[in-house]
Formats: structure tokens, C-alpha cells, sequence
């Protein structure tokens, strides 16, 4: 047997942050948590901002971790984060600032105001990306149309997984996967749409070089080692920067008849291809082009998930009903169901104030009966949410010419049972879950191969296979499933009652 080779995956959610020893022996992977911390938005002069402050305090904490319990030089650190957000540092390489929150209201209404300079359908001809507020391209503008003094200052835009990449290695670069969710490149060219971002005044200077998935950026800082800890040399690796990409990587058995979806606070249902598909249909469908692992495609719709669950989770903390996650399920297992169905993409569930009762707003107002009990709201968003699977895996049949047999669920919503059982009673397909900690695996594959000890992406989806335990489900024969299909699409099409 190979000696172990050990990695650092830095997995940072929008929800939580964690700190992972990854450990590769040839022949399986293993992994165990170094160090968990909080992540969320903090409110700062009525904006939402990220406190990436702390969370490189907490990244450093976690290296020292690894520092003081292991005496094994690493092989690599890699960092992979959520898409779209950005920091901006001046010219001596300072930040500018605590990076806005995706969910900040500075985006509203900017989406409109772009096309009114560029049409749709141009920006989806260069990008291939899903029109979403969120998007980097709105939050710069946005920026612009408010000759923001930061953006005025700014000499480098960092996504946030490389500005920690900066900070451990000292480059400045841009990995492929987290530059596509910007919706700022072309995506057949893999390069900045620098034409696309000059029409709208949103400085291009600022961009830094796009580097492949699995570059070794350099080694770790030595002032960084000395405070840490850490006596060796450790490359720094830009792996697939974002999670999902990342999470992707690491899906044992993915082929031309799979779909997979990886399930957290978003669902990232779609599929992996050579080339992007450019055209009316995917446009019109509002699906994405975005970059993966290999200069491969993954294009996918990006649907709200368990945020639905855990918004609603927190409300019921706060008025004092402190539920397991468990207990929850088992109340929405008992529950009626198809009692009311709602969009979990709805524009009422961005960011309420009172999940639960934005679900009974929309049920009154779209004329169904609603949910009248923690359980009822559980089932609702549950049913809902493999409704929309299905909706996505008929979308994604029609976009691709494909038939898919198997729908593979990886991340911490692949433990949800009754969620995955709902996917395969819904989609009519074979569900296969699994690995949970698909993002934290994928960055230490990808570190693995790009350090010379893993051959491939095929060899590094094997030892993942070899690694993990993966659970199917089977489709159950229920025709009430049809007739709630139906009832959803109606809902989609705005048709209520």
C-alpha cells in the first residue's frame, strides 16, 4: 500500500465553514473534520456584507489545528466557496471592504436596467449563464450605476474562493468553475466577455487571469507557515473553486444517463457535458452554462433548496420550538400530503422575514389550502421540491436529446430520506445518494490529481466509489404524484385554483 498523503480541503458554505484533513492511501479516500465555524450575513450600514475577517481568522485556526495534532507535511491546501460573491482589493493588495451578500438588496431592479443597454438574449450568447439577480455581472453594475467609491479604487476583483487563495498563497488569479457563475465569461471562449462588461461601464482592468481547475497557485506564505505552525512547504491548489463544481467532481457513476443534484440550502440539479449548449430553449428555460472540472460544462438549473426548511427551522427557534431535524422529518412523514404545493423558487421566498408564514401567504394567495401545522409545511416544501426536480429532468431531456435513468443526490441533502424518496417517486427514475461530503471530497480529488497522485478524474470518481457508502431508491407506484404534477406545472404557469 502507498503512504497516506494527506490534504486540506476549506469548505466554506453560506451557512457554515469548515476546515477538512483529507487523506488519499492509494486506494480510498478519508476525510475528517479539523474545524467547523459559522458563516451568514452580517448587516452593515443597512447592507448585507460577508465577515471574511473572521473567516480567515477561523481558516488560520484551522491550519494551526492540523499544525499541532499531525506531523505529516501536507501535500496541498485548497479552498472552494459559493459562486457569484467578490472581494475587491486596491493596489497594494488591501480589501476594500467586507464583500457584499449575494441576498443584499443594492441588486434590485438592476437586471431590467442592463437590459435595457444589452438584450438578454446577447448576454446569453456570450455567457450561457442563468439570468439570476445574484449574479456578479448585477452586483458590479449595480456598483457602477452608483459610482461606488470601492469600485472606483479597486485594482483587483477577487471571487471569494480565490481571495483566500490570495491570502494563503499570494497570488491573484481566478480559477474557471467560480469565473463562470459571474456571468462575465464567455463561455465558448473560457475568457472575460471584456466587450460585454465595457458596454455596461464595469471596469475590466480589475480582472485578473482565468487559471484551470487544479493549478497549483504556489506555496503557502512563509509568515503564514511560522503562524500557523506548519514546518514545510504546502502548495496551494485552486482545485474547482466553487462547491458545487467541486461537488460535481466527486460523483462516482456519472455518465450520459445521470443527472445529479447537489442538495443543501441550494439545489444544483444537472448534467455534465464537453461543450455548452447555447440556444432559445435553454434560454427561455433559464438554465445554465457553467464551467466544471476537465473544461467540461455543467448545465444546470439553480433552484431554491433546503433553505425553505431551514429558514423556516430558525423561525420556529425563535418563537421557542426548537425541532431536531429528525422530528421534523417524521412530522412531515405523517402529514397529508399534496395538501398545498408551492414554487420553492418563488420570488415571496428570497428572504422573508417569516418563512413559514411567506408559505401561508402564497397558499392563500394562490387559492389551496394551507398548510396547518409544522408537519404540513415540512411535506409541503419537501413534495415541492421534487416536483421542481421533475420539472428540471423533463427540461433537461428536451435540452439535451438524452433520456436519464438515474438521478444521483450528493450533499448534505442526500441524508434527507424522505426528500430523496419523494425525488424518486416524483422524477419516476432511480435515485442514488451519495457521498454527504461530496464538495470536500471533490477538492481533495482534484488536489490529489493535480499533485501527481491520482491519474484522472475517472481513476479519482473510482476511489470516491471505493470510499463511500451509497444508498438507492427506488420509484414507488403512486398515481397521486400525476395528478400533482399537474396541479404544480399549473402553479408554475401562474394558473391557480
Amino acid at each position: 500500500m502507498k503512504e497516506t498523503v494527506n490534504f486540506l480541503a476549506i469548505d466554506l458554505g453560506a451557512s457554515s465553514g469548515r476546515v477538512l484533513l483529507g487523506r488519499w492511501d492509494g486506494v480510498c479516500f478519508g476525510l475528517e473534520e479539523l474545524h467547523r465555524f459559522p458563516n451568514g450575513s452580517i448587516e452593515l450600514r443597512r447592507h448585507q456584507h460577508w465577515d471574511v475577517p473572521r473567516l480567515w481568522r477561523e481558516i488560520k485556526e484551522g491550519l494551526a489545528r492540523y499544525a499541532d495534532q499531525f506531523n505529516r507535511p501536507l501535500a496541498g491546501i485548497g479552498v472552494d466557496t459559493w459562486g457569484v460573491d467578490f472581494a475587491l482589493l486596491d493596489a497594494a493588495g488591501n480589501l476594500l471592504g467586507n464583500p457584499f451578500h449575494y441576498r443584499d438588496s443594492r441588486t434590485d431592479g438592476m437586471m431590467e436596467i442592463v437590459f435595457q443597454r444589452i438584450p438578454r438574449q446577447e448576454i446569453f450568447e456570450q455567457t450561457g449563464i442563468q439570468f439570476m439577480q445574484i449574479n456578479t455581472l448585477y452586483q458590479l453594475f449595480s456598483m457602477a450605476e452608483e459610482d461606488d467609491p470601492m469600485l472606483r479604487k479597486a485594482d483587483t476583483l477577487l471571487m471569494m474562493a480565490d481571495l483566500f487563495h490570495y491570502w494563503l498563497s499570494g497570488e491573484k488569479t481566478v480559477e474557471f468553475t467560480i469565473a463562470t457563475t459571474s456571468q462575465m465569461v464567455n463561455i465558448r471562449e473560457r475568457q472575460w466577455a471584456s466587450d460585454l462588461l465595457e458596454q455596461l461601464e464595469i471596469p475590466t482592468h480589475v480582472l485578473p487571469p482565468i487559471t484551470p481547475c487544479g493549478t497549483i497557485l504556489g506555496n503557502l506564505k512563509p509568515k503564514l507557515m511560522v503562524e500557523v505552525g506548519l514546518n514545510a512547504c504546502v502548495p496551494v491548489i485552486a482545485a474547482c473553486s466553487h462547491d458545487t463544481a467541486s461537488a460535481v467532481a466527486a460523483i462516482p457513476g456519472l455518465d450520459d444517463s445521470s443527472v445529479y443534484i447537489s442538495s443543501g440550502t441550494w439545489s444544483l440539479m444537472g448534467v455534465e457535458l464537453p461543450e455548452p449548449i447555447i440556444n432559445e430553449q435553454v434560454l427561455s428555460r433559464n438554465f445554465t452554462n457553467e464551467g466544471g472540472v476537465d473544461n467540461t460544462i455543467r448545465l444546470l438549473k439553480n433552484l431554491t433548496g433546503l433553505w425553505l426548511l431551514q429558514e423556516s427551522r430558525r423561525w420556529w427557534q425563535k418563537d421557542g420550538q426548537d425541532y431536531t431535524w429528525n422530528a421534523l422529518m417524521a412530522m412531515g412523514e405523517q402529514a397529508e400530503p399534496f395538501r398545498c404545493l408551492i414554487d420553492p423558487d418563488a420570488r415571496d421566498f428570497r428572504s422573508p422575514n417569516n418563512m413559514p408564514e411567506a408559505i401561508h401567504s402564497y397558499c392563500q394567495r394562490t387559492g389551496q389550502t394551507e398548510p396547518n401545522s409544522v408537519g404540513a409545511i415540512v411535506r409541503c416544501c419537501l413534495e415541492s421540491m421534487a416536483l421542481k426536480y421533475r420539472w428540471v429532468l423533463e427540461a433537461l431531456e428536451v435540452l439535451t436529446n438524452r433520456q436519464f435513468k438515474t438521478i444521483r443526490i450528493v450533499g448534505g441533502g442526500s441524508q434527507n430520506r424522505l426528500l430523496c424518496q419523494f425525488t424518486a417517486d416524483a422524477c419516476r427514475r432511480s435515485v442514488v445518494t451519495g457521498p454527504v461530503e461530496a464538495t470536500a471530497l471533490g477538492n481533495v480529488l482534484l488536489q490529489a490529481i493535480a499533485s501527481g497522485h491520482l491519474s484522472d478524474i475517472s481513476a479519482g470518481r473510482q476511489a470516491i466509489a471505493a470510499s463511500i457508502d451509497q444508498h438507492h431508491l427506488e420509484p414507488r407506484s403512486d398515481d397521486a404524484w400525476e395528478v400533482a404534477y399537474d396541479r404544480f406545472c399549473k402553479t408554475l404557469q401562474g394558473k391557480f385554483g
